[in-house]
This record gives C-alpha cells, sequence and structure tokens, in this order.
C-alpha cells in the first residue's frame, strides 16, 4: 500500500527525482554550518512550548484578587494576565517547567541568531549571490527581539510592566508621529487596558507567523544556491564537498536536534528566570532597581542609560532624549547591516559571485570592523547593568555612565586597529591555513608528527 501511494504521488508531482537528488545534496562538514540549526531547532521548541503556555494564559488587563498557593501575594489585587501566570507557575502540572523551558529557548533562539549571522559576516558569506539572505537574517534577529520583547512583557509582572513603559516612552519620543503612533498601537493613553490582548495576539499569531516566513525563504533559498565551503583540498567555486544529506547528515542533525532539546530541558528543570511572582503586580507608581531586560534588550537598555540628554525644542514640537538612543541608534544599527553587502562591493569593487569562504585573518578590515561593531554593542550591553555593578562595586553610577560613554566611543577604534594589526601579520605569515598545508600523522611509537598535503 504505501508503495502504491508513493508511485502515485510520484506520477503526479514527480517527488522521485526530487527526493533522490535531495538525499545526494553535499552538506559542508564544518561544525559552524551547523549554528543556523540551533536557531531552527530552539523555534521549534518555542513553538511546541508556546502553545502548551497560550492554552492556560488568560490575556485579560480586569483586576481580580489572588487566592492560589503563593502565600505572599495572596490577597493582592492584579490582572488577569499576572494572576494565570501564577496559575500556571503553581498549579499546572509541569507548568513551571514548560515556561522556563520557552524563555530559556528563546534566550539561545536569540543568541543562536546572533552567532550564525557572526559566522555569516567574518566569513564573507553574504557576498553575492546571497545578499537577500543576509538581508532575511537581519530581519530574523530583529524580529525574534521583538517577539521576545512581547512575551516577556505579557505576565503584567512590575519588571515587565516597567519595560513596556519604556518602550511606549521611546515610541513617543519620535517626532512628529510619535504620539499617535503610540495611540494606535496600545489603543489610548498609557495605561491602556487592551494592551495585554495586543501584545497577546501579536506574540502568538503575528510574529511566529512572519519568523516561520523568513525561516521558510531562508532556507529555500539556502537550498536553491550552493552551499558555501571553506577553502581547501577538491574545493572550488564550483563544487561543494561535504557529506550527503543522508544518512550523514540527517543524522548529525538529529543529535544536534535532541541535544538542543537536552539543553533547553536542562536549563528549565535547575536554573531559575524570570520568577515573575517576586516582582509583584505591575502598578504604575511602583518600580524595582536593581532591573534588567532580557540579555538581547540590554544594549537597548545600556544606550538609553548613556545616551545624550540632547531635547531639541521648536515651535509646536520637540524631540526628547530617548529618541537619540532609543530610536535613532536602533535604526542606524539595522540600516547599517542591510546596507553592509553592497558598501564592501562597492569599496572592493568586487561584483564576482563567491561560493568559497574567507578566513577573518584574510579580510583585515572587515574583520576589524566587526570587532569595533563588536565592542561597541559589548559596552551597551554592559552599561545596561551599571546599577548593579554599582551596586556591588560601591562605584558611584554616575562615574559608570561617563565610564561607559567613553568606552562606546574610543574602544571600538582601539578594537579595530589591535585586530586589524592582529589579522594583517596572520596574513603576512601565511596565506594559506595550517591544517590545508598539513595534517596529522600517529607515530609507530605513539604520538604524532606533522605530514606535509601535497
Amino acid at each position: 500500500m504505501i508503495q502504491r501511494l508513493l508511485l502515485w504521488a510520484d506520477d503526479r508531482f514527480g517527488t522521485g527525482t526530487f527526493v533522490h537528488h535531495a538525499l545526494k545534496k553535499a552538506f559542508p562538514d564544518h561544525w559552524s554550518f551547523m549554528l543556523g540549526e540551533i536557531n531552527m531547532y530552539a523555534f521549534i521548541i518555542l513553538l511546541a512550548t508556546g502553545t502548551f503556555l497560550a492554552l492556560w494564559f488568560v490575556p485579560g488587563h480586569a483586576t481580580v484578587v489572588y487566592e492560589g498557593p503563593y502565600a505572599l501575594l495572596r490577597g493582592d489585587k492584579m490582572s488577569e494576565a499576572y494572576d494565570s501566570v501564577l496559575h500556571i507557575c503553581f498549579m499546572v502540572n509541569a507548568g513551571l517547567l514548560i515556561r522556563q523551558i520557552h524563555h530559556w529557548a528563546a534566550d539561545i533562539f536569540v543568541a543562536g541568531i546572533v552567532v550564525h549571522m557572526g559566522r555569516i559576516f567574518f566569513t564573507g558569506a553574504f557576498r553575492n549571490p546571497r545578499e537577500l539572505n543576509w538581508i532575511i537574517g537581519v530581519l530574523l534577529l530583529f524580529a525574534a527581539m521583538f517577539e521576545g520583547f512581547t512575551g516577556y512583557s505579557m505576565p503584567d509582572d512590575l519588571l515587565s510592566g516597567m519595560g513596556l513603559r519604556i518602550a511606549v516612552s521611546i515610541l513617543q519620543s519620535v517626532p512628529f508621529i510619535g504620539t499617535w503612533a503610540t495611540f494606535f498601537l496600545i489603543g489610548g493613553v498609557w495605561p491602556t487596558e487592551i494592551l495585554i490582548e495586543r501584545l497577546f495576539i501579536t506574540h502568538v499569531f503575528i510574529m511566529p507567523a512572519l519568523i516561520t516566513l523568513g525561516i521558510t525563504v531562508h532556507l529555500m533559498i539556502l537550498w536553491r544556491q550552493k552551499h558555501t565551503q571553506f577553502p581547501g583540498p577538491r574545493r572550488t567555486e564550483e563544487n561543494v564537498v561535504g557529506a550527503p544529506l543522508f544518512p550523514l547528515y540527517t543524522f548529525k542533525s538529529l543529535a544536534l536536534q535532541f541535544g538542543v532539546i537536552a539543553m533547553c530541558v536542562a536549563l528549565g528543570a535547575f536554573v531559575q528566570i524570570n520568577p515573575v511572582w517576586l516582582w509583584g503586580p505591575y502598578q504604575t507608581w511602583k518600580a524595582i532597581s536593581p532591573a534588567q531586560p532580557d540579555w538581547y534588550i540590554g544594549w537597548l537598555e545600556g544606550a538609553l542609560r548613556i545616551g545624550p540628554r540632547w531635547a531639541i525644542h521648536f515651535p509646536g514640537h520637540m524631540i526628547p532624549s530617548p529618541f537619540w538612543p532609543g530610536f535613532l541608534l536602533p535604526l542606524v544599527i539595522m540600516i547599517g547591516l542591510f546596507a553592509y553587502p553592497w558598501v564592501e562591493k562597492f569599496i572592493t569593487k568586487d561584483y564576482r559571485q563567491h561560493h568559497l569562504l574567507n578566513r577573518p585573518r584574510e579580510v583585515p578590515v572587515r574583520t576589524g570592523a566587526g570587532v569595533a561593531f563588536f565592542v561597541f554593542m559589548l559596552g551597551l550591553f554592559l552599561a545596561g547593568s551599571d546599577d548593579v555593578q554599582a551596586a556591588y562595586t560601591h562605584l558611584p553610577l554616575n562615574d559608570l555612565v561617563w565610564f561607559y560613554r567613553f568606552f562606546c566611543l574610543l574602544g571600538p577604534f582601539a578594537a579595530f586597529w589591535i585586530t586589524y594589526a592582529i589579522a594583517s601579520d596572520l596574513k603576512k605569515k601565511g596565506g594559506t591555513h595550517r591544517a590545508e598545508r598539513v595534517r596529522l600523522k600517529r607515530k609507530p611509537e605513539g604520538g604524532y608528527e606533522e605530514e606535509p598535503v601535497a
């Protein structure tokens, strides 16, 4: 019966030819090419655990009195959303475990995208003809960060409410349209009674659909185009040397999938994350310190803390200080990431197609620029926790603010020149990677020796 079904499908769709070629498609053996799959498997975990949580979460703003098992909040007034999150954590079987797995998988998902895009950037895998996939990757990165922000904002606890208030203030700071955009998106003047419902729809339906679409298009382009690979024996711009999809690469991928699942489950079971019951329900007149968002929003928090206090006034309008670090800086970063493939192409005058990757030391300018950007973002990220650092080190908070301001201005320049010098020196000492010129050979008496490769 199965054979007849397969023959029936093959007669109508030509599946046999496609499957035959697909199973023989070569995949590079280098471990770094598996980084993108970590993101895909983390996203699958997010979809599965998110579906479970959505069945119990109540996206309501109506006020209720908590009567659950957590004694410290019993009798307090809170929103239906916060009450349902506490119910998931303390009353639903495996609810806290699933919630923590979901949160850890979100952090891993964003971290995986960052690391994967770092590999793409430093090896030049964004060059012609892969500029479109680079654009999709940048969009997926910002979409994942926004999806994460909407997710940890839904519980309506004190910490998430403070984060939402900051986000609304950033949106209001946009010249001319900020007030109208805020009124349209949150449904009125802060705080509104429909914001949680809108966050729920955005987080559960809109953003997962857009991310799924982006991943699908990304994989379709990747499948259609030839895989990139590092230079090496028998590797040219016209071929791909590696393992076939089945069975070797398939089992490697499955092993990675089980590893990602095991890691998320272990973190969810043994490492606490975002204990919302400690923060209490959100009240507009309350605040908590020290308070930080999830790590992937930390750089934006840091930018707001050390950004310039510029407020420009002109008749009928004002551009307040949160606009520069909270809106303009992320916009400039996004546009810069979008444009980089074409900027490099314009500077180098290299319009050829590239299927062989660069080693970072072979392109010192690009490597230096990438490290400088990393140092800049690291400075913003660390500045986002300056209150915690001040509490533990007993240093004046204002001194830390000025330190990170100078660090973000001078650190990238120093990082660029140091990286450029190291990469240039390595490039001069050997244009070919050592692993391509020699191989290890075991000696009869034990140990290893290097043997030149012809």
